[in-house]
C-alpha cells in the first residue's frame, strides 16, 4: 500500500503547481477513505485547516483549532498518532459546523513533523466505525513525512514553526561551567537532520546505499574500538559506548524497519530518518535513564549512516560556533575545540563535568543543563550564550546582539590592559601580597604559566590527561608527564592532585558501579584506597618524576582522618622504595567533604597544607547539586554561614601555622576571591583565564579599607540569605572590575 501510494506522490508531485489541492485526494483514494485533511501550525499556536478532500471546500483557510483543542489539536500537543473508531464520542472531540464533518464516525490523526518538531497534523476519516489497520497508520505516517518536506518548501513548515516560536527568541537557563561570551552560529552533535531527498525511484539502488553506508559506519566504529585496544586516543567516548553503538549498527530489528521504509519508496536517508524519529517519540514516553541513554546512542547512529549516505564530514564546526550537545567526552571536547568552536553548551551537565574542567583550562565558555535545547535549536542560526550569567539566546534580537557585542568589545579593551600586568605579582593597592597559582590538567595548558605570570600550579589535576587518551597511563607515562610539568614549572611550585575518577569520570578500564549520585559515591580517594595497587603506581610515577626536587602532592575527597593516614602511609612507602629522592616532600589534603570539618583541627597536625575544594564542599553543604539549573542560584558562597565557617577555618589554620588555600571555582570568580582574600585566603588557584583580571582586581582594591567594610555588612545581616548585593554595590561604587 505505501509503495503504490509513494509512487503516485512522487509522480503528482513532479508535475503539479499546487501539490495539496491533489494530494489529500490521491490519500483519501489510496487508503479508501472518505476524507482526507492537513492542518498546518500557524503563528500562536493555531492549527489551520489547509486542504481537504471530504469536508467542505469552503472550510479550508476558515477552521481553526488550537494545539491541545479537539482530536486534531491533541494529536499535535502529544506528537502521538490517534486512531479513534469512534472520534464523535472521544472527549476532545470539538465539532466545527462550517467543515461538515458530523457525517463521519472513525478518524485516524497522525502527527506532521519537522526536524523533531510537529508542524501539522493529516487525518482521514469514514463514515462507519473502523479501527484502521496497522498498514494504514504507517502508510499515513509516511505521507506525513512527505508533507512536513512538502509544507516546508511552500513555506507553510516556516510559519508552523514561528506558531511555536521558531522565528522568536529563545532563553535556556543553564549552569555556567567555564566563563565567557560568544556570539555565533549553531552547531548540533548527533542530530539526524531530516533527508534532502525524501522520494526514490529505484528501491533495490537504495537498498544497496544503505547496505554501503552502514558497512561504512560498522568499519569507522571497529577502527575507534582497534584503536582503544591499541590504547591510541579517539574522537569519540568510551570502548563500551562505541561498542553500543556496534551493536545498535547491527541490530536486525531497525534495520528491518529501514529496509521495509525503503521499499515502500523512500529514499534511504528518509528511511533511516524515520525510523529514528519514530523510536525517539516512543522511547521519551518512557521514563527510564537508561532508555534515554539510547535515545542518544540511536541519534548519533543515525547522524552517522546519515553522514556515510551522503559522503560528508559527520563531524563540521564553523569556526566560532556555539556547539550543543547532549553530553560530551573528554577526547570529543578536544577534536571539536581543534575545529575551531568558541563555546559549547550541554544539555546533561553532571555527565560532562571533566569535559568542564577541560573547557575551562582551554578558554571555552561552556553552560550545562539546558534540557531541550536541542529539540529547539536548528543547525546555522545565530545565538549567544552567556557562560556568565547562565543562558543561551537562540535568535535573540537584533538590539540584544548589538548589547552583547558591546560589552565583548569593551572586554578586549580592558583585557588588552590586562596583558601589561603580565609581569607585575598580584599585589593589592595598599600593598597586600595575593598568590595566584593556577588549576590545569593539560600539558598544554602549560605554557599559560609565562602567558599569565601565575606563581604556579596550586592544582595539577592528574586525571585530565587520562581522560583526554580515553585510558590509563602507565607508569611510565605517568613519569614522562609529571616530569615534563615540573620542568616546565621549572622554580615555580606544583601541587599534584591524585587521580580523582569515578563517580562520573570513568575510563574504560574502570569499573562502573551503579550509583544514584555519582558525586557522592565511590570515586576520588576511596577508589585509590579499595585499589591501593593502582594509587600506588600513580604515587611511585610522582616520586621518580622529581627526583632531587620538591614534590607537592595532594589528595581529594578524603572523608575521615583515617583515609588521609592511609593515604599517606602508601605515599611514603613509595617514597622509600625510589631513588633518588625529592629533595622535599610535601603532603596535603583537600577539604571537600564536611565530615572532615569535624575533624579539621587534627588534620591540621598531620597534614602539611589543606587547599579547600569549594565546587564539592558547597554542593555537600547545601545539599544542592551544582549541576542542577535550578538550585544555580539559590545557595550562595557569599551567605553568611559559609563566611562564617570560612573565616573559622582560616583562623585554625593561622594558629597551626599551616597553609590554607582554596582551589574551587569561587576563587576564580572576582566577587568570591575579593571576600576570600579579605577574609585572609591569600593563595587562590584558579584557571589561566582568572588570573589576570584578578591581578587587576586586587590592583584596584585597599583589601583594608574593604575588610571594615565587610565585617559592617556581616554585622548587619540577620538571617540573610547572601550579602552578595551589599558587596557588590560597594565594589561598583569603587569602580571595581568585578
Amino acid at each position: 500500500m505505501a509503495r503504490n501510494l509513494l509512487a503516485r506522490l512522487r509522480e503528482t508531485m513532479a508535475r503539479a503547481t499546487a501539490p495539496l489541492a491533489e494530494l489529500v485526494p490521491l490519500v483519501a483514494a489510496e487508503l479508501v477513505t472518505e476524507v482526507c485533511s492537513v492542518y498546518a501550525l500557524r503563528p500562536g499556536d493555531i492549527l489551520e485547516l489547509v486542504a481537504t478532500v471530504g469536508l467542505r471546500p469552503e472550510a479550508v483557510g476558515r477552521t481553526r483549532l488550537r494545539v491541545g483543542e479537539g482530536i486534531v489539536g491533541v494529536c499535535a500537543a502529544t506528537g502521538q498518532v490517534l486512531n479513534l473508531p469512534d472520534v464523535q464520542n472521544h472527549p476532545a472531540f470539538v465539532y466545527r459546523p462550517e467543515t461538515g464533518e458530523e457525517l463521519f464516525v472513525s478518524m485516524l490523526a497522525v502527527p506532521i513533523r519537522r526536524a523533531g518538531r510537529v508542524v501539522g497534523v493529516v487525518t482521514v476519516q469514514n463514515r462507519l466505525p473502523r479501527t484502521y489497520t496497522a498498514d494504514e497508520v504507517e502508510a499515513l505516517e509516511t505521507v506525513a513525512m512527505v508533507l512536513a518536506e512538502l509544507l516546508s518548501s511552500l513555506g507553510v513548515a516556516e510559519s508552523a514553526e514561528q506558531g511555536v516560536g521558531r522565528s522568536l527568541p529563545r532563553r535556556f537557563a543553564a549552569v555556567p561551567l567555564s566563563r565567557g561570551i560568544v556570539i555565533g552560529p549553531v552547531v548540533l552533535q548527533g542530530m539526524p537532520k531530516p533527508p534532502r531527498k525524501l522520494l526514490a525511484a529505484d528501491p533495490n539502488a537504495e537498498h544497496a546505499r544503505l547496505a554501503e553506508a552502514m558497512q561504512v559506519v560498522r568499519a569507522g566504529l571497529d577502527e575507534l574500538i582497534a584503536a582503544r585496544v591499541s590504547h591510541h586516543a579517539t574522537p569519540s567516548g568510551t570502548r563500551e559506548i562505541l561498542e553500543a553503538y556496534r551493536l545498535i549498527a547491527s541490530d536486525a530489528g531497525w534495520l528491518r524497519r529501514a529496509t521495509s521504509a525503503i521499499a515502500s519508496g523512500l529514499t534511504a536517508e528518509a528511511a533511516v530518518y524515520r525510523v529514528i524519529e519514530e523510536t525517539r517519540e516512543t522511547m521519551r514516553r518512557v521514563q527510564d535513564p537508561y532508555l534515554s541513554e539510547r535515545i542518544a546512542d540511536l541519534e548519533d547512529l543515525a547522524f552517522r549512516v546519515q553522514a556515510a549516505l551522503e559522503k560528508e564530514d559527520a563531524r563540521s564546526a564553523v569556526p566560532g560556533a556555539i556547539l550543543i550537545a547532549r553530553r560530551l567526552g573528554a577526547a570529543e571536547l578536544l577534536e571539536w575545540h581543534a575545529r575551531g568552536i568558541g563555546g559549547l553548551v550541554l544539555e546533561e551537565g553532571s555527565a560532562g563535568s571533566h569535559a568542564a574542567i577541560i573547557a575551562r583550562g582551554l578558554g571555552l565558555p561552556l553552560a550545562s543543563g539546558a534540557r531541550g535545547l536541542l529539540d529547539a535549536a536548528e543547525e546555522g542560526e545565530e545565538a549567544i550564550l552567556d557562560a556568565e550569567e547562565g543562558a543561551l539566546i537562540l535568535r535573540p534580537e537584533a538590539e540584544v546582539v548589538q548589547a552583547y557585542r558591546r560589552m565583548l568589545a569593551d572586554r578586549q579593551t580592558r583585557a588588552a590592559s590586562w596583558n601589561a600586568l603580565r609581569h607585575c605579582p598580584a599585589l593589592s593597592r595598599d600593598g597586600t601580597p595575593i598568590r595566584l597559582l593556577l588549576n590545569v590538567g593539560m600539558p598544554q595548558e602549560l605554557d599559560q604559566l609565562d602567558a599569565t605570570g601565575a606563581e604556579g600550579i596550586g592544582l595539577f589535576r592528574t586525571e585530565i590527561a587520562m581522560l583526554a587518551q580515553g585510558r590509563i597511563l602507565d607508569v611510565g607515562e605517568q613519569t614522562a608527564l609529571y616530569r615534563r610539568v615540573i620542568e616546565t614549572a621549572a622554580n615555580r611550585p606544583v601541587v599534584f592532585r591524585t587521580l580523582d575518577l569515578g563517580g562520573d569520570k570513568l575510563l574504560p578500564e574502570s569499573p562502573k558501579p551503579k550509583q544514584e549520585n555519582p558525586a557522592m559515591g565511590w570515586r576520588s580517594l576511596r577508589v585509590g584506597l579499595d585499589r591501593p595497587a593502582f594509587l600506588r603506581r600513580q604515587l611511585r610515577a610522582l616520586l621518580t618524576a622529581a627526583a632531587e626536587r620538591p614534590l607537592s602532592v595532594m589528595f581529594p575527597m578524603v572523608a575521615t582522618l583515617e583515609e588521609f593516614r592511609i593515604a599517606r602511609g602508601l605515599l611514603l612507602a613509595e617514597y622509600d622504595r625510589v631513588q633518588p629522592r625529592p629533595a622535599r616532600l610535601s603532603i596535603g589534603s583537600m577539604l571537600e567533604v564536611p565530615a572532615l570539618l569535624w575533624q579539621f583541627d587534627h588534620l591540621l597536625k598531620e597534614a602539611d597544607f589543606i587547599s579547600i575544594g569549594t565546587n564539592d564542599l558547597l554542593q555537600f553543604l547545601f545539599a544542592a547539586d551544582r549541576h542542577t539549573p535550578e538550585l544555580f542560584t539559590r545557595y550562595d558562597f557569599l551567605s553568611p554561614g559559609i563566611l562564617d565557617l570560612f573565616d573559622s577555618l582560616r583562623a585554625k589554620a593561622d594558629a597551626a601555622g599551616r597553609e590554607l588555600s582554596v582551589c574551587g571555582e569561587v576563587a576564580a570568580r572576582p566577587l568570591e576571591a575579593l571576600v576570600l582574600a579579605a577574609l585572609g585566603f591569600t593563595t587562590l588557584s584558579v584557571p589561566a583565564s582568572s588570573v589576570l583580571p584578578l591581578k587587576a582586581l586586587f590592583a584596584a582594591v585597599d583589601l583594608g579599607a574593604f575588610r571594615q567594610v565587610l565585617a559592617t555588612i556581616r554585622a548587619a545581616a540577620a538571617g540573610e540569605a547572601s550579602l552578595r548585593e551589599p558587596i557588590a554595590n560597594w565594589a561598583r561604587e569603587q569602580g571595581l572590575p568585578i
